[in-house]
């Protein structure tokens, strides 16, 4: 049976956009992966770049509110950023929660190659973590 699973940051620009590329690609049929946030951004274009570079394509995802999605019973629910943890919505369902802080990348400054780099240390990060995450929740 597929789970929902719920990828919640706090602007869905960056970190959970790549998450939810990640989980998607991971998990395969075994989980339905949304994404979410306590504000809404749109998809970072250096986000998608950093994605594209490994491989994965989220040009097509949308910068979507957590609200937008109450009507959905979520089986799991991860925030990957500490400000959505704190701000993260009680959900009404047996979501069992997960929390992995990731630096936003689109907070550094400086030259285009600094910036572009520390996304995909980032991306990076995720891409781990998203990796073992499904390993032991989804097998």
């Amino acid at each position: 049976m597929s789970k929902n699973m719920l990828v919640l940051c706090t602007g869905n620009s960056c970190r959970s956009q790549m998450a939810e590329g990640y989980l998607k690609h991971f998990a395969g049929d075994k989980a339905r992966i949304y994404s979410a946030g306590v504000e809404t951004h749109g998809v970072n274009p250096r986000a998608i770049a950093a994605m594209k570079k490994d491989g994965i394509d989220i040009s097509g995802h949308t910068s979507n509110h957590v609200d937008e999605f109450s009507d959905i019973d979520f089986d799991l629910v991860i925030t990957v950023c500490d400000n959505a943890k704190e701000r993260c919505p009680v959900f009404p369902s047996r979501a069992r929660q997960f929390h992995q802080n990731f630096e936003d990348p689109a907070k550094v400054t400086g030259p285009e190659d600094v910036v572009n780099r520390k996304f995909e240390v980032v991306r990076d990060k995720i891409k781990a973590y998203c990796q073992h995450f499904v390993q032991d929740n989804l097998d």
